[in-house]
């Protein structure tokens, strides 16, 4: 446990009287709330103990104390440790401190977290006690401070007062650095009033209370993390940081949702399909758990099937947007009565959203049945790519059309397609659009096919351009030639994958989505010795073709 800054939380909320306009413009105006009108509550649990959130906020302001002096106002500072308290407060205590923080997930490549420490400049880093000869070793050009060592620090109000008035709603709270196609990490950088709108809203309308636990899956470096943050303080519920190797684990997982009382759990949609692909569900009730939320990836019919049998009584809400418009931009609540096996809608934009369906002639689409790209508009969407001016200019571009004032839209690169009565429904990437056989071809549409298979619970295709071929890998249990015959009667001819394989785990990417790169490279091997990348399970997943 870290005391020392945690004691001093008294000393820091003894001036109640209007001490809570001193963040009232920044992301940590959730946290202060917390702490000036319950601060007794548990705000956060980890493998260490469990923290209220007057012990929070006073952890946080000695960090932010320790960064001040590194004078880190206006500069990134890398986090790069474990999820949990240390790396929560560092991160939290860089906004007190004015700068802006980066985290980085400690099992990146080495080259990879290179390139991030290059795009940023010369950033501060900070490594929790876990990592720190990892940190020295990958960020050898910068000296690096444990964050356990600024925990316990004192508290400097007058100085971290100073930098709370000097901050403005624009500036950048964090960068999450996401794949970029040339090789090169895009570093999304977002602003205190993207959090604290897209936040405020996002708990209102989902209508999470004080009294919900919500169990965090996500690493501290992907965005469905954020909601789980920010989400759980705006609402002054109780965060459970799940530690990694829990999701190795299905049993020990469950457990622990029911040890920490988990009513809520804001997921990526790999990591729901790995608990009930591995017989989670099974093992334990969870009769505390009543909302499922998840994004990244289309939900496979067969796995949210599985998942409503087991929780008929939970409310189940799919969300929508990439990390550059905040999180998300829509959301659909699942109708119990409803079966979906024509798929989920995107669903409706959440409030101070604006969310355009277009053309390639930047024309609104609005007939049943056809596609188009999706654009998000709102004061949530991020500032724009770190360092890259181009890429920014290319993806935040003026709403199309004419226009008599500027309007900033992210375009997403998403397609949609309009179904019966106007609802939208994801329709893959427009990089995921490739052109075969003189056909124009949605990968994820094979997909959706093959998943409509007995047998079948999740597919992802690959184009592997070389061969001129579609590969399609499939879980499940369904015999592979069996499958060509069945998904031929909902594609035409052209659209039937060369190759069907089963594979044992969906290599994934490290934020748990599936990665089809990985994929690529296994559709370029020999057939019968071919294996996956390591399983979501960590051992290697072996693969079975026709």
């Amino acid at each position: 446990m870290y005391t020392r800054g945690a004691m001093e939380a008294e000393q820091v909320l003894d001036l109640r009287v209007g001490v809570h306009q001193r963040y009232r413009h920044t992301a940590l105006c959730f946290l202060e709330r917390g702490a000036l009108m319950h601060p007794a509550k548990v705000a956060v649990v980890d493998e260490v103990g469990s923290y209220t959130y007057g012990q929070l906020f006073g952890l946080v302001r000695s960090v932010g104390t320790a960064l001040a002096k590194a004078n880190v106002a206006g500069s990134p500072v890398i986090v790069f440790a474990e999820k949990g308290v240390p790396a929560l407060a560092t991160m939290l205590g860089t906004l007190a401190a004015g700068g802006f923080y980066v985290p980085v997930d400690s099992t990146v490549p080495a080259l990879r977290a290179g390139l991030i420490a290059e795009v940023l400049g010369d950033p501060v880093v900070v490594a929790d006690r876990a990592c720190q000869s990892l940190a020295r070793e990958v960020f050898s050009d910068h000296d690096v401070l444990v964050a356990e060592d600024l925990l316990g620090g004192p508290i400097d109000s007058e100085r971290l007062d100073a930098i709370a008035r000097e901050t403005v709603d624009t500036d950048p709270a964090y960068v999450l650095f996401t794949s970029g196609s040339t090789g090169t990490p895009k570093g999304v950088a977002v602003s205190h009033r993207a959090i604290v709108e897209f936040i405020s809203t996002f708990v209102r309308t989902l209508e999470i209370s004080s009294t919900e636990v919500l169990g965090n899956q996500a690493p501290f470096d992907f965005d469905v993390s954020v909601k789980d943050i920010y989400g759980s303080m705006a609402a002054g519920a109780t965060l459970v940081v799940l530690p990694r190797r829990l999701f190795s684990s299905p049993a020990e997982l469950v457990d622990a949702l029911v040890t920490h009382r988990v009513t809520t759990l804001i997921w990526a949609v790999a990591a729901l399909c790995l608990l009930s692909r591995l017989h989670g569900l099974e093992y334990g009730r969870l009769p505390l758990l009543r909302t499922v939320m998840f994004s990244g990836e289309v939900m496979p019919y067969e796995h949210l099937c599985r998942w409503r049998k087991h929780l008929p009584r939970a409310r189940f809400v799919n969300l929508y947007g990439p990390t550059e418009v905040t999180c998300n931009c829509t959301y659909h609540v699942l109708v119990p009565a409803r079966s979906y096996a024509e798929g989920i809608p995107l669903g409706r934009p959440f409030p101070n959203r604006r969310v355009l369906l277009l053309d390639e002639r930047g024309e609104p689409v609005a007939g049943e049945g056809e596609t188009g790209e999706l654009y998000v508009g709102g004061s949530a969407i991020a500032l724009g790519y770190v360092g890259d001016e181009e890429r920014t200019r290319k993806a935040f571009v003026q709403r199309p059309g004419a226009a008599i004032l500027p309007e900033t839209f992210y375009r997403t690169g998403d397609l949609a397609r309009v179904g019966a009565g106007g609802e939208l429904f994801f329709s893959g990437r427009a990089d995921n659009q490739v052109k075969h056989l003189g056909h124009r071809v949605e990968l994820e549409e094979i997909d959706a096919a093959f998943e409509r298979q007995p047998g079948v619970e999740r597919c992802r295709c690959v184009y592997d351009a070389r061969r001129e071929r579609i590969c399609a890998f499939f879980e499940g249990d369904a015999e592979a030639s069996r499958l060509r015959e069945g998904v031929a009667r909902y594609l035409p001819a052209a659209l039937v994958p060369g190759r069907i394989a089963r594979v044992d785990a969906m290599p994934l990417t490290k934020n748990g989505k599936v990665d089809r790169a990985r994929l690529l490279e296994l559709s370029s091997r020999p057939r019968r010795s071919a294996r996956t990348a390591p399983s979501a399970t960590g051992g290697p997943a072996s693969e079975r073709s026709l």
